[in-house]
């Protein structure tokens, strides 16, 4: 693979738990592509150490959101950019990618001076939403980017960014999870409600309070009063919280307090088997709304972090929505309530609607169908192959180039 009778060397930099699936998945496409000659080395999480990476640090240390939350760990993560960079000169791989998480990755761009490596970024920053400016930014680090919406290489071409749309890897997660389903059906195995001991005839409503402790705390006590007012109404509901290893230890403790029974998940093949069982969801706006769409489970989406946050971000924002299905159908499929409006009084009418409304189930299902092909959806290879395929050609490129030399 290298020109050299050894494995390509890859570093891969992954921030929070939706990036830690990106990079479990391009790991795997890179063990197919290359006959499994590669090794890897970076910073992950626990899918990412099943497919072979020893992270540098706990991926726990990077999981902070919004501007003043992240505040009290600054010197933690000031320490973790400086390790991540250090390691990564000193090593010197064939290529090094890291994936989403900007406020972390950039800033160990930032420090990779004197490498002799190509550095890659999989999923661009939302330019489109908010800061426009970060694409020529981000211009100045990276040879190449790597991005899972259609719209976006424009923004990046138009600074000199080269830039490949490789799709979502939401898409084909949720394809192998529904598969996996229906084998498992096939052969006599369980299904989901049976191997967790959900009871038939009641509904099962997934909550997804995010994967950050600081999103967590915040969003938990108001999911709760949502809960109270579903049983206020005459709901019994069945309750399925996928979750991330980041928060798993907090969220268990929490379920104590919740008025309905509840199950919690936390393996990433039983947190989408989740996703495709439940009958309609409650989640923290991020890649696990995307996911729910593609899963075909009708949600409301619902957000708040600190008011000062939440006040900046305001200023800077140029969309219209805060759910990835919303702005790529252009309008509010999935219901969301934001900051003030994320309030148990205003959310439990829209869930509440979802849960006995058969009509507006189907009207969200329908347009989360159209959404699965936008992202990559309707043709093989599949994203992660795809990303796999642009970084072994970035990484054959640097090595031809580097074995020309004299």
């Amino acid at each position: 693979m290298t020109g050299e009778n050894r494995p390509l060397r890859v570093a891969l930099i992954a921030g929070e738990p939706s990036g830690d699936a990106l990079g479990a998945g391009l790991m795997r496409a890179l063990r197919q592509e290359t006959g499994d000659a590669v090794v890897f080395s970076g910073v992950g999480g626990a899918e990412m150490a099943r497919q072979g990476l020893k992270s540098l640090f706990p991926i726990g240390d990077l999981a902070v959101m919004g501007l003043v939350e992240v505040l009290p760990r600054i010197r933690l993560l000031r320490r973790r950019i400086r390790e991540t960079a250090r390691a990564l000169l000193t090593d010197q791989p064939d290529i090094v990618v890291t994936i989403d998480s900007p406020g972390f990755t950039r800033r160990v761009a930032r420090l990779l001076t004197g490498r002799s490596f190509p550095l890659m970024h999989y999923v661009a920053p939302t330019v489109w939403a908010w800061r426009p400016g970060r694409a020529r930014r981000l211009a100045g680090l990276y040879d190449h980017l790597m991005v899972v919406l259609p719209f976006e290489p424009p923004y990046f071409e138009a600074v000199g960014l080269p830039t490949t749309f490789v799709g979502h890897p939401a898409v084909e997660t949720l394809a192998a999870a529904r598969r996996s389903e229906a084998e498992a059906s096939e052969a006599g195995r369980p299904p989901f409600r049976t191997r967790h001991a959900i009871p038939d005839g009641r509904p099962l409503l997934a909550l997804l309070p995010g994967s950050r402790q600081g999103e967590v705390r915040r969003l938990l006590p108001v999911f709760a009063g949502v809960l109270d007012r579903l049983r206020q109404n005459g709901l019994d509901v069945h309750l399925v919280i996928p979750t991330v290893e980041t928060v798993a230890d907090m969220v268990r403790q929490a379920v104590r307090s919740l008025p309905f029974p509840a199950t919690v998940v936390d393996v990433a093949e039983e947190r989408y088997a989740a996703m495709l069982a439940a009958d309609a969801a409650l989640a923290a706006s991020g890649t696990a709304t995307l996911e729910l769409g593609l899963a075909g489970t009708p949600t409301v989406l619902a957000y708040r972090v600190n008011p000062l946050t939440a006040a900046i971000v305001r200023r800077l924002l140029h969309t219209r929505f805060a759910g990835l299905v919303n702005i790529l159908c252009d309008r509010e499929v999935m219901p969301e309530f934001l900051q003030e409006n994320c309030r148990p009084e205003t959310i439990a009418p829209a869930l509440l609607r979802l849960l006995t409304d058969p009509a507006a189930r189907q009207v969200q299902i329908d347009a989360c169908a159209a959404v699965s092909a936008q992202l990559g959806g309707d043709g093989e290879p599949g994203p992660s192959i795809r990303a796999a395929r642009a970084v072994l050609a970035v990484a054959a490129k640097r090595l031809a180039s580097a074995a020309a030399a004299p």
